[in-house]
């Protein structure tokens, strides 16, 4: 349990400490954005693949099959209800940079992007407490590391739109803190429903790993995609991709 504790800590306070760099580093270029949300989502690619899909089909038995193609279903649907519920992250940001500072339009379209990035966050926190629900240590740090991998370039990004819109910076720095604590309850929530019923264990760990494959495909690519730099991108995904396939092998 310690170790659950501090892996939700750590998730979401990825989060914290990409809204650091966004103070210290509020110029940062699409072109670096990009392959560092890149290499990410090819982190990610693989902690769900490897940490959540691949154990729903072993532990699922005879039925694994039918749970995990179910339960990858039913997490990327979940994600895209919350998509109708608030615009896409890659949408609101482009929009928030073309606004003007202090309009009110411009101050509801960020709070609905933080407020998007905040709901994002919570299948992200779920699943990287379902894996500790498993029972597998290294799996589950494979996955969490590749949430937590993925929380800085997105708390960075979060920085620039708030202060452009007039907040204060503590106020900033106060609400972009928050969407890294609905990950450490997502990830706490997750471990505990889990271990509460183990036989909602193989459909828990492809529901976690749909939705991360839903964010993955429908908000990281296109954002890394729309600046110009979809080469670098690709490679960047690939490499985060491998690298996490070497540490899984290397952990095993």
């Amino acid at each position: 349990m310690k170790l659950v504790l501090l892996t939700a800590l750590g998730v979401g306070g990825a989060t914290i400490f990409g809204t650091v760099l966004g103070f210290l580093f509020k110029n940062i270029s699409h072109k670096f954005s990009d392959i560092v949300l890149s290499f990410a989502a090819g982190v990610m690619l693989a902690a769900a693949v490897i940490g959540l899909v691949l154990p729903s089909l072993e532990y699922g038995g005879d039925w694994g099959l039918l749970y995990t193609v179910t339960g990858v279903f039913a997490g990327a649907l979940c994600v895209n209800l919350f998509d109708k519920l608030v615009p896409h992250l890659h949408r609101l940001s482009g929009a928030d940079q073309e606004s003007h500072p202090g309009d009110t339009n411009k101050l509801n379209k960020v709070l609905l992007f933080v407020t998007a990035i905040a709901i994002h966050n919570l299948p992200e926190g779920i699943a990287a407490g379902v894996g500790f629900g498993a029972g597998d240590t290294s799996e589950a740090l494979t996955v969490a590391g590749g949430i937590a991998l993925q929380n800085i370039p997105e708390g960075m990004v979060i920085i620039g739109p708030m202060l452009a819109a007039g907040f204060k910076p503590a106020r900033t720095f106060l609400v972009a803190a928050a969407t890294g604590v609905v990950e450490i309850i997502g990830t706490l929530f997750g471990y505990f429903a889990v271990t509460v019923s183990a036989a909602i264990l193989p459909f828990a760990l492809a529901f976690a790993g749909g939705t991360m494959l839903y964010v993955i495909s429908d908000e990281m690519i296109p954002e890394t995609h729309a600046h110009g730099c979809e080469r670098g991108a690709t490679y960047a995904l690939l490499v985060g991709f491998c690298l996490m396939l070497v540490f899984d092998v290397l952990l095993n």
